[in-house]
């Protein structure tokens, strides 16, 4: 353990010395040299990687470069992270308030291991880990000019809300279940292979509250991995902008944008980062928006006791919460949400692995040569001042851009988000997507968890990644393996 931690504060001073003597652009370009791994390939979260074992607890760490005062705050957010709450009002009021309309009783039921979700259980149920965002159309001048403003990303529906909760406190209904169908669609690749993919369709049942708005959208979204959301956070707004080219005026016929979105913590229009449709500026925002959607915890952003509980929703509203005046009036003060942000901003990136093989590095020259990096931008140089000193100038390799792309009919969701069309999507960053089996038991990728291999994701893929899709269909199986092999390795 020691050595590990020698080392990463070795190349600590090794990545700070380099990203000061040469310029920016220089570092990040894409190589053209796949004969070898890059320089400090290894560790993609920079002095922020841990070099831990590859286990189940992979996606746990802290950032290594973490003072002994700010672990302490660390594991005070990875308590309130793995906390369960219950309904108020009890004797315990630093854990009461949940709901009363809920999807989880922590953040943990949700994100195991700090890792992604799965769409359904063993027997087949939907998971605790899958829910549904639901919106309308604006129906008036007011809420088209809410939307205008960029106050609101999406008109709630009227009785439900902006999510669909499947349970309830004792004595409420909760609002429904969700059922998932699949389709089959067989995909001929070359090589005389072909692959299964399964396209969802979603039902909701028993809904509780009377029927929906006739006009209803509904977007399913699954729990992701939570590594290196801090250093995301960290990377410069000017770099992510300057990706951006919406009109596609360099005709690469990619035109990546920026969700642009209301931050109720900065009170100001600013990019988004975070969510399946960069829908959320930063992780605090992030965190408070997941306790009081997903647990029904009120917090300083989100400070209604009565949770996700629509006005036509009398008897929820009705019941008591945990809104406490020891606790700011909350029933999760500032300080306690400010433990969770510290937490959820630094967990650690493991560092790669096997990045010297030949066929990684057979992969490396596919996924570039195929494009692949038009959108997962493999590398960049985070900020000179950042929240959190572990992530400050630190090159990173996420590969993402974190910018929305039209990603085809296949995957749209039809639901609007913000800036971000019903076909749009963030480009998700792949760090550490190859351990997420061992992380969580299961591998289940995309927003809805419906890609049950790497390869399934690719071939999902469609609108500014058509080109690149096919290109891995034309493949011969061994190429495909080999680019497999690369994107486990991050």
């Amino acid at each position: 353990m020691n050595s590990n931690l020698n080392t990463i504060t070795a190349i600590a001073f090794l990545l700070l010395h380099s990203v000061t003597q040469a310029p920016g652009a220089e570092i990040t370009r894409a190589t053209t040299d796949f004969s070898q791994p890059e320089e400090y390939e290894l560790y993609p979260g920079g002095a922020a990687t841990h070099a831990r074992a590859a286990d189940r607890r992979a996606y746990s760490h802290p950032s290594p470069n973490m003072s002994a005062e700010r672990k302490l705050d660390f594991t005070l957010g990875k308590a309130m992270f793995k906390r369960l709450w219950v309904s108020a009002p009890t004797a315990t009021q630093a854990a009461d308030g949940l709901g009363p309309l809920f999807n989880a009783r922590s953040c943990l039921r949700c994100h195991r291991h700090n890792g992604r979700g799965r769409p359904q259980d063993e027997v087949g149920k939907t998971a605790n880990t899958l829910f549904l965002r639901l919106s309308i159309p604006p129906q008036n001048d007011e809420q088209r000019a809410e939307l205008e403003s960029r106050k609101v990303k999406a008109i709630p529906e009227p009785s439900y809300g902006g999510q669909l909760q499947k349970f309830a406190i004792r004595g409420l209904k909760s609002e429904g279940q969700v059922n998932i169908d699949y389709e089959e669609i067989k995909i001929k690749l070359a090589d005389n292979e072909s692959i299964t993919l399964r396209k969802p369709s979603y039902t909701m049942t028993d809904l509780g509250y009377g029927p929906m708005h006739p006009d209803t959208m509904i977007s399913p979204r699954m729990a992701p991995q939570m590594i290196g959301l801090g250093l995301l956070g960290a990377i410069k707004e000017s770099d992510l902008s300057a990706l951006a080219d919406p009109e596609d005026h360099d005709g690469d016929g990619i035109s990546g944008k920026l969700n642009r979105v209301w931050s109720r913590e900065h009170n100001k229009v600013m990019p988004g980062r975070f969510g399946w449709k960069a829908g959320t500026v930063s992780v605090d925002e992030q965190s408070q928006s997941a306790f009081f959607d997903d647990i029904g915890i009120s917090v300083p952003l989100f400070p209604d006791g009565a949770g996700e509980c629509t006005e036509s929703q009398v008897a929820c509203r009705k019941v008591p919460n945990g809104n406490s005046p020891q606790y700011e009036n909350l029933e999760t003060p500032s300080q306690t949400t400010a433990w969770m942000a510290l937490y959820a901003r630094n967990l650690a990136v493991p560092q790669r692995r096997d990045l010297d093989a030949p066929k990684v590095l057979r992969g490396k020259k596919l996924f570039y040569e195929s494009a692949c990096i038009a959108c997962h931008k493999p590398k960049f140089i985070t900020a000179d001042e950042t929240i959190d000193p572990e992530h400050t100038r630190q090159l990173i390799w996420p590969y993402t851009d974190l910018l929305l792309h039209d990603m085809g009919e296949g995957l749209a969701d039809k639901r609007p988000e913000g800036d971000a069309s019903g076909r749009e999507w963030r480009t998700a960053p792949l760090w550490g997507i190859g351990l997420s089996a061992v992380v969580n038991g299961n591998s289940y990728y995309l927003h809805d968890g419906r890609a049950r291999t790497l390869l399934e994701a690719i071939l999902w893929h469609g609108g500014e990644a058509q080109v690149s899709r096919d290109q891995v269909v034309e493949m011969t199986s061994s190429q495909r393996a080999d680019l497999i092999q690369f994107i486990e390795s991050l």
